[in-house]
């Protein structure tokens, strides 16, 4: 059975989203303030977290952060009433897996954790654990990045981003195409958002006086070669 953790400070939404996904066969708990949540979040072994936004004791960006700092993987699905661009960015940002806005329908968040957990399946039955291009190596379970003998810190997107593009060397992938393998289908997250993080990931794993690993191919998107 699957183990999601609820930090919600919303008393009757966090009783709703627990009733419905106790009926859908998943084992939850409940924590109302950020505090709390993110001890249970690092003590106990969960299958995804959602994960309010706006929390006493500590917001939920500081908890995904911390999360995420404690090298923890666990799918995280934000929960907030903010629907701008600039909230979802730094949502997505601080390592949260997706974005849902309040008042959201349960079956959009129960598909949404259906994606999340088939994306978490298939990057455990993968066979190969070490993707390899040129000077670059990940290691896709300890989510190490090197070029040459130099480890390169990444955050979760752009983690997520590189192994893509690792994937599928020579391969040209739309701008659609990326949003959807690291963001999800069902994200409201529009696609300028990937220009941002292709952006980001080129600096980091770039050298100066070198080509871009990542190419943008005019009109269509990008390809790694």
């Amino acid at each position: 059975m699957q183990r999601i953790l609820i930090i919600e400070d919303e008393k009757n939404l966090a009783r709703f989203i627990e009733l419905e996904l106790n009926y859908e066969g998943y084992e939850t708990k409940t924590c109302a303030d950020g505090r709390n949540g993110l001890q249970m979040a690092l003590n106990e072994t969960w299958d995804a977290v959602l994960l309010d936004l706006m929390l006493p004791e500590l917001n939920g960006l500081e908890v995904c952060r911390r999360i995420r700092q404690a090298n923890k993987t666990i799918p995280i699905i934000m929960i907030t009433a903010r629907d701008s661009v600039l909230d979802r960015v730094s949502g997505l940002d601080s390592g949260a897996d997706d974005y849902i806005v309040k008042p959201f329908a349960i079956e959009e968040l129960l598909a949404r954790l259906r994606s999340l957990f088939r994306r978490v399946e298939a990057l455990g039955a993968a066979e190969v654990t070490t993707l390899t291009y040129k000077d670059l190596s990940v290691e896709l379970e300890s989510c190490v990045v090197r070029r040459g003998n130099d480890i390169i810190s990444l955050t979760k997107r752009e983690f997520d981003l590189l192994v893509v593009f690792m994937s599928n060397i020579n391969i040209v992938l739309t701008r659609e195409v990326l949003l959807n393998k690291v963001w999800g289908y069902t994200t409201g997250v529009e696609t300028n958002v990937v220009d941002v993080y292709v952006r980001y990931l080129r600096n980091k794993i770039d050298s100066k006086n070198d080509t871009s690993y990542i190419q943008t191919v005019r009109g269509i998107g990008y390809v790694m070669r």
